[in-house]
């Protein structure tokens, strides 16, 4: 049986917006289909394959254990659920139940965001109820402190492009109003490439993506304390039942972070190399400004910026970049400012040469 984008009449998509759920977020290598495969074509008992692989890589990634799941969105809610239950069986079948009151989680204002999804939307089905702390363009570790109760049951900080990037507390400053209230600190770290970092900042949970900088499959992934994870492990009996993760990409997944841990991601200095004849070429076009710009939340990620003049919008070119086959995806955030940016990470040669064919035409 052959696949291909007509036998479902879809359309090719040349990828310029990044790691982005919308598209499928990324591209997986052999290794990590072969053990897909493995995982596809063998049978194991499921309960044993999540200890054995969540022991594994947290070998690797130096924490007291390790739990994937079915996406960073699913870690987020079990992990709440996880920490207000406290491994209690009756709270896992009956997540919501009232005689349970510590059910706060706080998080700064301005990491209450939509990435797809709004934050507060992941802490309600995890049974949380979100408590803001200061403001949507500050939050210092005394504006956390001060949202701390009695029904507090875990800080939450979202490390992410989408959440504001100014005047915010840090993550170890988050940490150490935690440690000071003597409660537990949630990271998710989505998109985030360094497997590391927060765990060794004391975060007692971190939560990564697996199909973004890892590059595996969908999935998730939740490091941290041991117990926390295996009260996590138990929402599989409750909540995570309709978040569960199949067998193949808990395989696929695990070899993405180990390749992953071996080979890195594409440097910062590799992009802006690839991304100099592609601006260059692009500054030939009539309207269009281009320039390299580096990731708003500090990544060692490169872009291109262009900004659109003349009679069409930056919203128009968009629009006309999606519309034929292949349709061409950019980063849309700053649109209304007249700029598109072009993420290249998961774009070849070949493609960029079509994307400046495309602009070409378009202008």
């Amino acid at each position: 049986m052959t696949i291909s984008y007509e036998k479902f009449a879809l359309k090719e998509v040349i990828n310029a917006s990044g790691k982005m759920t919308i598209l499928g977020v990324s591209k997986v290598s052999e290794n990590v289909l072969a053990a897909q495969r493995f995982g596809g074509e063998h049978f194991f008992e499921m309960s044993d394959l999540a200890v054995k692989t969540g022991a594994y890589l947290s070998q690797l990634l130096k924490v007291e254990d390790a739990q994937i799941v079915s996406s960073a969105s699913a870690g987020i809610a079990q992990s709440v659920a996880a920490l207000i239950g406290q491994g209690d069986l009756y709270h896992v079948y009956h997540p919501y139940t009232e005689k349970i009151t510590r059910r706060e989680i706080v998080v700064p204002k301005g990491h209450n965001v939509d990435y797809g999804t709004p934050v507060e939307v992941m802490v309600a089905q995890g049974g949380g109820q979100v408590v803001e702390a200061g403001y949507a363009n500050m939050c210092t570790p005394a504006h956390v402190a001060r949202m701390i109760t009695e029904e507090t049951a875990a800080l939450l900080y979202i490390k992410s492009h989408h959440t504001v990037q100014k005047s915010m507390l840090t993550v170890s400053e988050m940490v150490e109003v935690a440690k000071a209230h003597h409660l537990p600190l949630i990271v998710d770290a989505a998109a985030e490439e360094d497997l590391f970092k927060y765990s060794e900042m004391g975060a007692d949970l971190v939560i990564y993506s697996g199909a973004k900088a890892i590059e595996g499959p969908s999935a998730g992934l939740v490091i941290g304390k041991k117990e926390y994870i295996q009260w996590i492990r138990l929402q599989s009996k409750g909540i995570g039942r309709a978040m569960k993760i199949g067998k193949d990409n808990i395989l696929g997944f695990t070899q993405a972070v180990e390749d992953y841990l071996q080979n890195g991601s594409e440097s910062g200095e590799s992009m802006k190399q690839r991304l100099a004849p592609f601006v260059a070429a692009i500054n030939q076009l009539p309207d269009l400004s281009a320039k390299i710009v580096q990731d708003g939340a500090g990544r060692d990620i490169y872009r291109a910026s262009v900004t659109v003049a003349g009679k069409k919008s930056a919203k128009e070119v968009i629009e006309e970049l999606k519309a034929q086959n292949p349709a061409v995806y950019t980063r849309e955030y700053q649109a209304n400012n007249g700029i598109i940016e072009f993420d290249i990470r998961s774009v070849n040669q070949n493609e960029m040469e079509k994307i400046i064919k495309r602009l070409k035409e378009i202008m």
